[in-house]
C-alpha cells in the first residue's frame, strides 16, 4: 500500500514539533508507533517524514513488540561511533583531488582516464590510505554538491556574426509568402538507413524473450544496400512528403523529391501558386555552395512557371530546421525497434506516421541513379535566372521561370549571334544608373592622394567600380566578371571585396534588379564564348 504523501508531510510536522523535547529512544518509540499505525510501507513513509535510517524504526518496532522496560539512561550527545571523514581529516580532501577538474586534480592520477564510479574511487583512496567504503564515498559525495552528470551538447563552435539576422530574415520571408497564399517548405536529407536485418535503435512490443534476431555487424548488403530519404516538410499545410532514394544523395536527386512533392502533393494544394519558398541548410545536397542545386532549381522553375525562392539556414544550425523536429523525428520514433529489411518496408512506415497534430506523411521509392561527380561550368551559372537578394545574396537568392540557358533550345542557323561592345557593360539596365550617374560614383569612390603600392592593378579605378555595381544590381559573380572584364577570378574577389566596403563607408546601397535585365543575353552569350579557353577555366562550385 502506498502512503499518501500528505499522511507523510503531517509526519514530518508532527516530529518537527516533538523531536526536540524527546531523547533518542523516546523518538524512536514514537516513529516505531507510527509506523505500526500506518501499517504496510508505515517504516518507509515514517522514515522519510523523519529524515532517518528505516534500520532505526524498524528497532524501535522491535522493542515496541518486545515491551522492554526503559533503560534509565540516555546517551550522551556527540555519543556513538564517529564518522569515517571526522577520524580522517585528509579524506576529504584526497576524494575532492580525484573528482575534480582534470585541470585541477593531479594529471598523474590513475583515474584521469578512467570513470570515476564510487568503487573505483573507494580503491583508489584505500590504496592511498584512507580506508573507505563506496557508500561512504557516495555520502560524501553528495555532501559536496556532487552527483551523477551526463554530457550536454552546448558548444555551438564559431558562430557566424549574423546568424541571429538570417533567422530574422529567413522568418520574415516565410512569413510573407505564408500570409500570401504560397507554399513554404523545409527541406533536408534524413540520416541514410542500411537495408537488411540490421538493428534499429528502440524497442517494441513482442512476446517475452522473443526479440527479432538482426546482425551481429553493420556491414551494408552489397544488394539492398542503403536508404537514401529526402524529405520535404509543408510548414503551412503541416504534411510531409519523402522520397526515398536508392542511388546517391546528390543535387538532382534533392530537386527531383521537391518536383515529386510538387507534382503529388503541392501543386493540387496550392493551385494558383506563383511562388515557391524553400528554407533549407547550409551544406549538404542543398547547400548554398553547390551549383548543381541552384542549376536544376533553375529547370524546377522553368517546368513549373514558380519563383523559386531558397533561404538557407546559417552555417552550424541545421537542428534548428524545422523538418528535423517537425517530421524526422516522428518517423524515427515510429519505426524504433524495427528493423528495415526492405526499401518497401522504409516507404510504408514512412507512410504510415501520423501526430496527434494531425501531421500526414506520404512517401515514394525512387530508384533512379544520380551520379556525383557532376560538373557545372561558368558559362553555365552566369546563364541562369538568378537573382541574389540584397541581404547575404550567398544565402537567400531566387530563381526565375526562364527557360533555363542550361538547356538551351535550338535557334535557327541563320539567326547571328548577339552583338558584343565593352560598353554594354555599362547598360543603364544593367547598372540601374545612367552613365553621368556612374562617372559620378566613380568620382566620389575615388581614393584620395597617391595611395598606389606594388604593382598596378589590371583594372582601371572606374572599371574596378562598374564590376561591383553589376556584382550588387544584377548577381554577377566573381567568376563571370573575370570573364568580361579580362581579369583573373583571384582579382576580382579581391576587388569586389574592397569595393563594398567602400560602399558600405559612404554609405552607398546599390539595389538589386527585381527582375534580370534582358541585356544579361548578350553578357551570358559572351561568357559562352570566352569560358572555353585554359584561362578562364574556373571552379566548379560557387
Amino acid at each position: 500500500m502506498r502512503i499518501p504523501d500528505e499522511t507523510r508531510d503531517q509526519l514530518a510536522v508532527k516530529f518537527a514539533v516533538l523531536f526536540p523535547h524527546l531523547d533518542e529512544r523516546q523518538r524512536r518509540l514514537l516513529m516505531a508507533a507510527e509506523a505500526w499505525a500506518l501499517g504496510h510501507g508505515g517504516v518507509r513513509a515514517v522514515a522519510q517524514a523523519g529524515a532517518v535510517s528505516e534500520t532505526t524504526v524498524r528497532k524501535g518496532v522491535f522493542e515496541l513488540e518486545a515491551g522492554e522496560e526503559p533503560l534509565g539512561r540516555v546517551r550522551r550527545v556527540g555519543g556513538g561511533r564517529k564518522r569515517v571523514a571526522d577520524l580522517d581529516p585528509g579524506l576529504r580532501p584526497a576524494l575532492l583531488a580525484l573528482v575534480e577538474p582534470d585541470v585541477r586534480g593531479d594529471p598523474m592520477s590513475p583515474l584521469r582516464w578512467t570513470v570515476k564510479s564510487t568503487r573505483t574511487l573507494a580503491q583508489e583512496l584505500t590504496r592511498a590510505g584512507h580506508r573507505v567504503s563506496a557508500d561512504t564515498v557516495a555520502s560524501l559525495l553528495r555532501e559536496e554538491g556532487f552527483s551523477l552528470q551526463a554530457n550536454t551538447k552546448t558548444i555551438e563552435g564559431s558562430q557566424h556574426p549574423d546568424r541571429d539576422a538570417q533567422f530574422r530574415y529567413l522568418n520574415e520571408q516565410a512569413r510573407e509568402h505564408r500570409d500570401a497564399g504560397q507554399p513554404v517548405i523545409s527541406v533536408d536529407t534524413k540520416k541514410k538507413e542500411l537495408v537488411g536485418e540490421f538493428k534499429n535503435n528502440g524497442c517494441q512490443w513482442r512476446p517475452m524473450g522473443e526479440p527479432v534476431p538482426v546482425n551481429v555487424h553493420d556491414f551494408a548488403d552489397p544488394h539492398l544496400g542503403k536508404a537514401v530519404p529526402y524529405g520535404i516538410y509543408d510548414v503551412a499545410a503541416n504534411t510531409g512528403w519523402v522520397n526515398v532514394g536508392t542511388d546517391h544523395d546528390t543535387a538532382a536527386f534533392a530537386v527531383e523529391s521537391i518536383r515529386r512533392w510538387w507534382q503529388g502533393q503541392g501543386q493540387a494544394a496550392y493551385p494558383q501558386a506563383a511562388r515557391l519558398l524553400i528554407t533549407a541548410d547550409a551544406g549538404g545536397s542543398n547547400g548554398y555552395r553547390t551549383r548543381a542545386w541552384k542549376l536544376e532549381l533553375a529547370r524546377l522553375a522553368a517546368e513549373t512557371g514558380l519563383t523559386i525562392t531558397v533561404c538557407h539556414l546559417p552555417p552550424g544550425t541545421s537542428k534548428w530546421n524545422k523538418i528535423e523536429h517537425r517530421l524526422f523525428s516522428h518517423i524515427t520514433m515510429n519505426w524504433r525497434g524495427r528493423p528495415l529489411t526492405s526499401h518497401e518496408v522504409i516507404v510504408e512506415s514512412i507512410a504510415a506516421t501520423t501526430t496527434r497534430t494531425g501531421l500526414s506523411v506520404s512517401a515514394a521509392l525512387d530508384t533512379n541513379t544520380y551520379p556525383t561527380g557532376v560538373r557545372i561550368g561558368d558559362a553555365e551559372m552566369a546563364a541562369l535566372p538568378l537573382t541574389r537578394h540584397a541581404f547575404h545574396g550567398e544565402w537567400n537568392y531566387a530563381l526565375h521561370p526562364q527557360p533555363c540557358p542550361a538547356v538551351p533550345a535550338p535557334r535557327a542557323p541563320q539567326e547571328p549571334a548577339p552583338q558584343w561592345e565593352q560598353t554594354l557593360l555599362s547598360d543603364p539596365a544593367l547598372t540601374g544608373m545612367s552613365r553621368q550617374q556612374l562617372d559620378v560614383l566613380t568620382r566620389m569612390l575615388t581614393p584620395g592622394g597617391d595611395t598606389q603600392r606594388g604593382r598596378p592593378p589590371r583594372l582601371a579605378f572606374p572599371e574596378q567600380v562598374l564590376a561591383t555595381v553589376l556584382h550588387l544590381r544584377v548577381a554577377l559573380a566573381a567568376e563571370p566578371l573575370a570573364v568580361l572584364f579580362g581579369s583573373s577570378r583571384t582579382a576580382m574577389h579581391r576587388t569586389l571585396l574592397k569595393n563594398r566596403k567602400l560602399l558600405e563607408a559612404h554609405g552607398i546601397v546599390i539595389p538589386p534588379a527585381t527582375t534580370p535585365p534582358v541585356a544579361l543575353a548578350t553578357l551570358q552569350a559572351r561568357v559562352l564564348t570566352q569560358t572555353g579557353e585554359p584561362h578562364n577555366k574556373i571552379k566548379t562550385t560557387c
